[in-house]
């Protein structure tokens, strides 16, 4: 079965009956859920999985310290090689999530620089996401930068300033397109 990995925005803890279907569906088709450890989406679907009893989850974190591993599962644990704990730290062990997935399943708040770089890695590495966007309560297959662009145009001009900042947002989506127009 498909290898899924999941990821969200820190400040999103609830899930909502249309995400918890997906979240059967999965269940269903006994893909595997590669998640992380984080509080907020992370540790929401993880608590979701433990209360269906879903075995199929890897849990990843750094440096063989899990923040919350909710139903015990094994860990995937990144090695730091001694960075500091910031973005780019975390950053790594979502970069093995999406090299590792087959695809993606993303809770977005619109905002998350986190969120979005997952979304990123995944098209980078021609790979699909669906994100659900929490502000529109809507879900959005990701499957090409034209895609990631739909979904940045709902997004302010701070948010969108934010992300070229923190993710290099617009030179990102413009290199893949460039390795799709010279792979053509």
């Amino acid at each position: 079965m498909s290898k899924v990995f999941f990821g969200g925005s820190r400040n999103l803890g609830r899930l909502n009956s249309a995400i918890r279907t997906r979240l059967r569906n999965l269940i269903t088709n006994k893909h595997t859920v590669l998640i992380g450890d984080a509080n907020g989406v992370d540790k929401a679907v993880q608590s979701f999985f433990a209360e269906e009893g879903y075995k199929s989850v890897i849990v990843y974190c750094m440096d063989n310290e899990c923040r919350n591993n909710v139903g015990n599962w094994p860990i995937e644990s990144v090695d730091s090689g001694g960075k500091r704990k910031d973005f780019s730290y975390f950053a790594m062990k979502d970069a093995k999530m999406s090299l590792d997935a087959d695809y993606g399943f993303m809770i977005w708040d619109g905002e998350s620089k986190g969120t979005l770089n997952n979304v990123l890695n995944l098209i980078q590495q021609n790979k699909q996401a669906l994100v659900y966007i929490s502000p529109k309560r809507e879900f959005f297959p990701i499957k090409s930068t034209n895609d990631v662009n739909s979904i940045i145009s709902n997004c302010s001009s701070e948010v969108v300033e934010y992300l070229n900042k923190k993710i290099k947002l617009e030179q990102r989506v413009a290199t893949v397109n460039q390795v799709a127009l010279d792979f053509s």
